[in-house]
């Protein structure tokens, strides 16, 4: 079955994927751990164990006027701020890492790269790592080896994701649902895009998306956003798009919806390398 050709590269890959990661560690100048590999990752008879070790963590406090204690205005609401908001967005958050979750096709990739692109912050997108990783693309590994086979996967790509600073993730449509999975996203700042199915379909039509692959896949589509909506809802900003908004107006919608959450956030302890 490919679910056994799937262990046996991704064991391979699991060198691959911490490569590929200490690659963008050094990048970042960023230290990272690898922990050792999720059940479905190993061959029972081997062990792959990759490490380089975490530098010492230390707490930093939040601001209760936002994120930053030296720059605590919002662009949007202060005029005589100067600057680029979405660069100015990347000050107050002081490294915080910032999560896009929503359904296939809201424009987490796109939008991802934009907004990243914009606060001078690294992009990385768990599905490509994935499937970087195992060598195969997802439709494959739903194809051949289920639905909890990817989300297992998904979910040790998402955890090694979560150990940069300064990083903007693009995750997976129902990376939502595992309840694992918000241990990670809650260590960053969490933005959904709420796109109508209608939307999503006319962005989506002609690809070979695992889960609409049915009868009606429009109304597959509601019935999974209708499943979704309470774990999608949790994010700490919602951005609504409408059907006539393009990458860049969704992303300056982010960055503005950003601010006004950093306004609004409480002092909390955030958790930082250094």
């Amino acid at each position: 079955s490919h679910f056994k050709r799937f262990k046996i590269p991704l064991i391979s890959s699991m060198i691959a994927l911490p490569r590929l990661l200490v690659t963008l560690a050094f990048l970042f100048g960023t230290a990272f751990s690898f922990a050792p590999a999720s059940p479905l990752l190993h061959d029972r008879h081997a062990v792959i164990t990759r490490s380089i070790p975490r530098t010492r963590s230390t707490a930093v406090a939040l601001s209760a006027s936002g994120f930053d204690i030296d720059n605590p205005f919002n662009p949007f609401k202060n005029p005589e701020v100067e600057g680029d908001p979405a660069r100015l967005l990347s000050t107050r958050l002081r490294g915080c890492n910032l999560y896009l979750v929503g359904m296939m096709g809201s424009g987490k990739s796109a939008v991802g790269k934009a907004l990243a692109g914009g606060m001078g912050y690294t992009f990385l997108d768990t599905d490509r790592i994935l499937e970087q990783a195992a060598g195969v693309s997802i439709p494959q590994i739903f194809e051949e080896d289920g639905e909890v086979a990817f989300r297992k996967a998904e979910t040790q790509v998402l955890e090694s994701v979560g150990g940069f600073e300064r990083c903007l993730g693009s995750t997976g449509g129902g990376l939502v649902v595992r309840e694992e999975n918000w241990k990670t996203l809650r260590t960053g700042v969490v933005l959904y895009l709420n796109v109508a199915p209608t939307t999503i379909m006319t962005r989506i039509r002609g690809t070979d998306r695992p889960l609409l692959q049915t009868d009606n896949p429009l109304e597959t589509l509601i019935s999974l956003v209708e499943m979704r909506r309470e774990r999608y809802e949790r994010a700490d900003v919602v951005v609504n798009v409408k059907a006539n908004m393009d990458v860049q107006m969704t992303a300056d919608a982010c960055v503005k919806a950003l601010h006004e959450f950093v306004d609004g956030n409480p002092p909390v302890i955030a958790r930082f390398y250094r």
